[in-house]
């Protein structure tokens, strides 16, 4: 929360630790400006959600591993948005070869059960059993759950069928922004986004919603996709159906002056298993992302 820099955040659960410096994504020499004597970490997420499913590129993070290694400094990756199979990996930082020194996981790791961790290199851990004791902390039910969930997704034939799914979803929302004339289709696996080039994201989330369809609107133009890690084809196939429909609709009444001035929604599981869990982010190289859950399926399924 305190590293968040989410603005409407900013009044929440003060108060908050300061000193949290927040600079662009993919640029590493605004990291390396932002550090000073008294810096002992940059955090990043892999994949900001929040500030529209926004990558940091592959060759950034490589980058981000050594100049944190050349400055002495810990680098810190919140993967509890794209860890646990979201991204095709069990973890995003496998794409890169880079390895953090310390990584935060959770939703996911609970497959809809409330559980965090925080995982750390042996040589730099300054904790002992036992000394974060707290009644809500971590329990034999809880674990046991994050166990099962773990030894289920971290199954080869398992991960690799979320990459097929995340480039069966890509395709199908490449489809939509060509047929509507949108913008581009990014993220990894089955965490993407659509560029709807306008600002009637909520409108869409809005209509999706009364026809059936679960969808997020992270920024005002954007559209973002987390299903459930065992989202079948049919379902996205039903669910191009069912956004192809409501976008008709969203960008007729946009261009007759009748855009839908609808809040923001954010929307969450609804019982498939291992749905989606993630956490979410500001466009920074040092933020700590904010959490929200959301997926589409069809409503009741």
């Amino acid at each position: 929360m305190s590293a968040s820099g989410k603005p409407h955040w900013e009044s929440l659960f003060a108060p908050k630790m300061p000193g949290f410096v927040k600079v662009p994504i993919n640029d590493l020499s605004a990291v390396a400006s932002a550090i000073g004597e008294r810096t002992v970490a940059v955090m990043v997420e892999p994949i900001q959600g929040e500030a529209g499913v926004v990558p940091a590129s592959d060759d950034y993070l490589r980058a981000l591993r050594a100049l944190t290694r050349e400055r002495g400094l810990l680098l810190i990756l919140d993967e509890v948005q794209t860890g646990i199979g979201r991204t095709g990996k069990l973890f995003a930082f496998q794409h890169t070869g880079v390895l953090p020194d310390i990584m935060t996981l959770g939703k996911g790791l609970g497959g809809g059960a409330p559980l965090g961790a925080l995982v750390a290199r042996r040589e730099i851990c300054c904790f002992e059993h036992g000394d974060q004791g707290g009644t809500f902390n971590g329990n034999p039910l809880m674990t046991a759950i994050g166990c099962a969930v773990l030894d289920e997704v971290a199954r080869p034939e398992f991960l690799v069928r979320v990459e097929a799914m995340g480039a069966c979803l890509r395709a199908r929302l490449q489809n939509l922004s060509s047929h509507h004339g949108l913008g581009e289709v990014r993220g990894r696996g089955l965490l993407l986004a659509l560029d709807l080039r306008r600002d009637i994201a909520s409108a869409v989330a809005a209509s999706a919603l009364e026809s059936g369809l679960l969808v997020n609107a992270p920024r005002p133009g954007v559209l973002r996709f987390m299903p459930a890690l065992t989202v079948s084809r049919e379902e996205s196939d039903a669910m191009s159906g069912m956004l192809d429909k409501v976008l008709s609709q969203a960008l007729i009444a946009a261009c007759v002056g009748g855009k839908s001035k609808a809040p923001d929604v954010m929307f969450g599981p609804s019982g498939v298993i291992v749905p989606l869990m993630l956490k979410l982010g500001e466009r920074s190289a040092v933020s700590t992302p904010n959490v929200s859950n959301d997926w589409f399926n069809q409503a009741g399924a």
